[in-house]
């Protein structure tokens, strides 16, 4: 159990944008983004045509969960519930408040897929290691900013505002780089049949 532990801890100090649970968040070292699994699921096949994000809040959880397809996840955040659905630009479910919408999202093929909702938190300076993921990921700062370091540079998300992030196998490194603590949603889209995130270097 110990070493279980251990190994745990070690993930998480990775900053590879995973928490498999609350007790595990709270032995993260100081200076380490913290990253919840908001929902997750896998799908055989993707929407046709350029694929977006799509931000939208409900009264309710249930509410979300019954209007979520089969490329919605609704999850809680910030005291609001959330249904983030993957597909064509321009959409609306029954029931939401649409919020924003982000992409397009670089292609991904893949014999299956995940799509997954990341929550990171952290005060001013928080960071993850640098990394890969087998796919896209995409942004939705809540509060402070986020920034987001790769091969070509440095892109600034503050709070309210959307970023479509780099193609699949791109290092990549997120922080929270503004005056207050940052809290976002982190919508990825990866092959699933590989490892969801790899330690990597900038070139």
């Amino acid at each position: 159990m110990k070493r279980f532990l251990i190994g745990m801890v070690v993930v998480l100090a990775s900053g590879l944008w995973s928490l498999p649970s609350a007790a595990a968040q709270q032995a993260l070292p100081a200076g380490s983004l913290a990253i919840k699994v908001l929902a997750e699921k896998k799908v055989a096949a993707l929407p046709a045509g350029p694929l977006f994000w799509r931000l939208e809040n409900f009264p309710t959880l249930a509410q979300a969960q019954a209007a979520a397809g089969s490329t919605g996840l609704a999850a809680e955040a910030q005291g609001k519930v959330w249904l983030i659905t993957l597909g064509p630009a321009g959409g609306l479910s029954a029931g939401g408040t649409k919020v924003a919408e982000v992409g397009p999202l670089p292609p991904v093929v893949a014999p299956e897929y995940l799509l997954r909702i990341n929550e990171p938190r952290g005060s001013p300076g928080s960071i993850t290691i640098v990394h890969t993921h087998p796919g896209t990921e995409a942004f939705y700062v809540l509060t402070g900013e986020l920034c987001m370091r790769t091969p070509q540079g440095v892109i600034r998300v503050s709070a309210g505002r959307t970023e479509a992030g780099t193609g699949a196998d791109i290092p990549v490194q997120v922080s929270s780089c503004g005056s207050t603590d940052l809290r976002g949603l982190v919508m990825f889209l990866v092959d699933a049949t590989k490892p969801f995130s790899s330690p990597a270097k900038f070139p």
